[in-house]
């Protein structure tokens, strides 16, 4: 399976591996495993979210985003180092970036925060905000537990190994906004989102409102992704990566500009990034460190990782 060269990310039903059937279960996970081992995404189906809640939910994103600066400015909390509430403009740069993506952002924590995590912050002016945030943050999470549990199984651990790691975990729903732009004011080396690779374990991101995404495939080639309305794309974070010794592989991705014609047009994303509780020991398994593969990670834990990502993002001083 390693010798693949995808020209699109494989496509995998989560049905079958809640269906009750061993040898559909079994394929599942075998499949995704196989995916994550090579290109590290995949898109799935029957994950939970609805036409209608999606539908919402963007509905409400986009009216917060056309909401005026000092209405947006009013949810930003810096000493919450971009985790909670509104991220303005030209405030996250991607790690080894010197010029910040072109985007702003929303964060929506866990709904029922607790051991010292800060409380959501939502925006007064538009109450649907907080109910189709936190009802896609619930759904999103239960597929991403289902999905821990096949992945645990192709690492031939306990299905419930990542259960109570990730319970009441640090997981963040992120609505992007990436703004309009004036094609002859781009700054130089400015993209929407520059080449990076995800923190978390996984990432299920629903299907954005424009072309855009692409991942860099093992022989160097950049493969543009599009989710289908009934998909969503999951992808292997740096925790995972580092977890499995680079078994499972956290691709590198970005967020390209539109063409001229088009970059006066807005586009929407809502990833949502899954992750641990902060003291996860992210030392690598045993069992994928061989002769062949040496280790090649530090023991780091969850919180630990974190911390040192987001002073690299900006988000949070040294």
């Amino acid at each position: 399976m390693s010798d693949i060269l995808y020209d699109q990310i494989p496509s995998l039903n989560l049905a079958d591996f809640t269906s009750g059937e061993p040898e559909r279960k079994a394929k599942f996970v075998q499949d995704l495993g196989a995916a994550f081992n090579n290109i590290g995404f995949v898109s799935i189906r029957n994950h939970g979210l609805t036409d209608e809640l999606t539908a919402n939910l963007y509905q409400s994103v986009k009216a917060f985003f056309s909401a005026d600066e000092e209405t947006k400015k009013k949810y930003e909390f810096p000493e919450l180092h971009g985790q909670r509430g509104y991220v303005g403009k030209n405030k996250e740069t991607a790690k080894g970036f010197k010029v910040a993506d072109l985007k702003e952002f929303y964060h929506v924590g866990q709904p029922e925060p607790i051991n010292g995590m800060p409380e959501n912050v939502f925006p007064d002016e538009f109450p649907d905000f907080k109910e189709n945030t936190v009802v896609t943050y619930q759904t999103l999470e239960n597929a991403g537990r289902t999905l821990l549990r096949a992945i645990a199984l192709y690492l031939e651990l306990p299905e419930a190994y990542f259960d109570d790691k990730v319970a009441h975990g640090d997981s963040i729903l992120r609505a992007i906004h990436y703004f309009p732009l004036n094609p002859d004011r781009v700054p130089e080396g400015a993209v929407r989102a520059a080449a990076h690779g995800d923190i978390n374990l996984i990432t299920l991101l629903m299907g954005a409102s424009a072309e855009g995404l692409e991942v860099l495939r093992r022989d160097g080639k950049w493969i543009p992704i599009t989710a289908l309305p009934d998909q969503v794309i999951v992808n292997v974070g740096d925790m995972l990566d580092r977890l499995t010794n680079h078994k499972l592989k956290s691709t590198i991705h970005r967020v390209v500009n539109p063409p001229r014609e088009k970059m006066n047009s807005p586009r929407y994303s809502i990833p949502f990034f899954m992750h641990p509780r902060g003291d996860m020991d992210l030392t690598c398994l045993e069992s994928c460190v061989s002769t062949e593969h040496p280790k090649i990670y530090e023991n780091m834990t969850a919180g630990a990782f974190l911390d040192e990502r987001l002073q690299e993002l900006g988000l949070k001083k040294k």
